[in-house]
């Protein structure tokens, strides 16, 4: 078709478009991976759940398959500019009852060199060998950010669980890195439920050496506590996405056995509680800052003699400690009832103690003794005078009906729990599914044993967060004879931070252990 132009128009030659330079620099992966011999014999050996060893590869099947490669990136300065370009990014604290470290933000869009040459060759070329050794398809999704762990951090027990991961990874740009240094990438055996048990495998960090795994039901990990305080742990860490392995049901835990109150009267009480808490005058007062806040902590709560008394028997080497597990729920030690020293045992008996009971309703106002009215007692006098009169007014009868008689509640008998539990470095608690799906109202009672230098930076502080919420609503530290009594709704879970190493003692001997104790209670109306 001819084209007309108007007089005195020229044609101007058409411009040719600039190609964009990519500012990527490709990343050159080791040769083992280049090799098809070895991927056939990887590929055998995983699914036969059989260990190999090729060059610079290596997998074991012990506890469950896991792949190490060393000298992941063939080209030595390309490591070290990827360092440095992955240290000038901004990191944020992360901090909640599994984890404490340093994450950058997503690394999916970054345009450094190093970095978006990496990305493009572990979720290319490399994610298609992965895939054929695992003989699945592995989606190009890009899941990966860099975490630095310093002195105190750590990543407590996990499986990495999530809908669509298929395979984790880490890739560590660390400095020289000894196993006293922490930071190690232990690796659990788990029961017959699934369960995790203990640690049987610890990887120490190696500069350029990438650790893979599949994400399983028994890919039960943790990232131990950095005990380095001049060193960084820097790492590259993500996963590749497929289709998840099936799972079995979750286990659910028996539920601990809960005891009604003993028969002692405030005897006891006399001989135990600071007198100034016996004041009934101050009874009101706490109450009533109870009742706005659900929670106080009553300072020099037992009498000085007694506190005493409790804290060197904690001591004693004739309690045996059982630990409390499963890691990926809590781990901390228990102490064996029928070992307790006798003032152990009457501490015991006095947080049992039906004069206790009362005393805590005096506390709080809850129903935990049937002395108590129940809250909504005076609203049901008031309905029910209401309800009167307007019988009298209207000349109907004020009896309440059989129906109704009949669809009213039993009251609930008052119950408790409890243990007397130690805490040393490694010592926390985690928040789990389980625990949210039977959270009940219910009022918590917690009374340390820690010694008056015991800070807040060691752990060992009881955080309470709103269920699938990230914020704490209140934070309660361990603080010597000092009672702390928290109600929380159903909506409320618990955790105790990790203990870390600061809190050994300072004596000559570094490696004596400073733990504290406490007596720990929930009490339920």
């Amino acid at each position: 078709m001819a084209s007309k132009r108007r007089p005195g128009e020229s044609v101007k030659p058409e411009k040719k478009r600039k190609r964009k330079r990519s500012c990527e620099e490709p990343a050159e992966l080791c040769s083992v991976l280049e090799d098809q011999q070895v991927k056939q014999t990887v590929r055998e050996a995983w699914g036969q759940k059989t260990a190999c060893t090729q060059g610079d590869l290596e997998l074991d099947c012990h506890p469950f398959p896991h792949c190490i490669i060393r000298n992941f990136l063939s080209n030595e300065s390309f490591v070290e500019n990827l360092q440095r370009e992955l240290l000038q990014l901004n990191f944020h604290e992360k901090s909640n009852d599994l984890y404490k470290f340093k994450q950058s933000d997503d690394l999916k869009k970054r345009t450094e060199p190093h970095i978006a040459g990496l990305r493009s060759a572990l979720f290319g070329r490399f994610r298609s060998w992965l895939g054929e050794v695992l003989g699945v398809e592995l989606e190009a999704t890009v899941d990966i950010s860099c975490a630095k762990y310093e002195y105190t951090d750590v990543l407590l027990c996990h499986d990495d669980e999530l809908e669509g991961r298929r395979v984790a990874f880490i890739l560590y740009l660390v400095p020289p890195w000894e196993d006293s240094d922490g930071g190690t990438l232990d690796l659990y055996t788990t029961d017959s439920n699934f369960q995790p048990e203990s640690i049987v495998k610890s990887l120490v960090p190696s500069l350029n050496t990438l650790v893979l795994f599949e994400v399983s039901p028994v890919s039960f990990h943790q990232v131990s506590e950095v005990l380095t305080e001049d060193k960084c742990r820097l790492s590259l860490s993500g996963w590749f996405h497929g289709p998840s392995l099936e799972r079995p049901p979750r286990h659910i835990e028996a539920s601990v056995p809960r005891s009604l109150h003993l028969p002692r009267d405030e005897t006891l009480l006399m001989e135990w509680v600071n007198p100034m808490y016996m004041d009934i005058s101050y009874q009101e007062q706490i109450q009533e800052e109870f009742e706005e806040n659900s929670e106080i902590q009553l300072k020099d709560f037992l009498q000085e003699e007694k506190f005493r008394e409790v804290r060197e028997a904690l001591r004693l080497s004739q309690i045996q400690w059982t630990k409390r597990g499963p890691p990926n729920k809590r781990c901390y030690e228990a102490a064996s009832l029928d070992t307790l020293p006798q003032c152990l045992s009457e501490c015991l008996e006095l947080l049992r103690s039906e004069a206790f009971f009362l005393l805590l309703s005096n506390f709080t106002g809850l129903r935990l003794h049937y002395l108590c009215p129940a809250d909504d007692e005076d609203e049901d006098e008031d309905e029910e005078k209401k309800d009167i009169q307007d019988g009298e007014a209207t000349g109907s009868s004020s009896e309440p009906s059989s129906a109704n008689t009949s669809r009213e509640k039993e009251p609930s008998i008052p119950v408790c729990c409890g243990e007397v539990r130690r805490w040393a470095p490694g010592g926390y608690t985690l928040l789990h599914d389980a625990e949210a799906a039977q959270a009940e109202y219910a009022l918590d009672l917690v009374l340390p044993f820690c010694g008056a230098d015991w800070q807040s930076e060691f752990g060992g502080f009881t955080c309470y967060v709103a269920n699938e919420e990230d914020e704490e609503l209140l934070t309660v530290y361990p603080e010597d004879n000092s009672l702390a009594l928290v109600y929380r709704d159903k909506e409320t879970l618990k955790f105790v931070k990790h203990v870390n190493h600061k809190s050994l003692s300072e004596s000559a001997d570094s490696s004596t252990r400073r733990a504290f104790y406490d007596f720990s209670f929930v009490y339920y109306e």
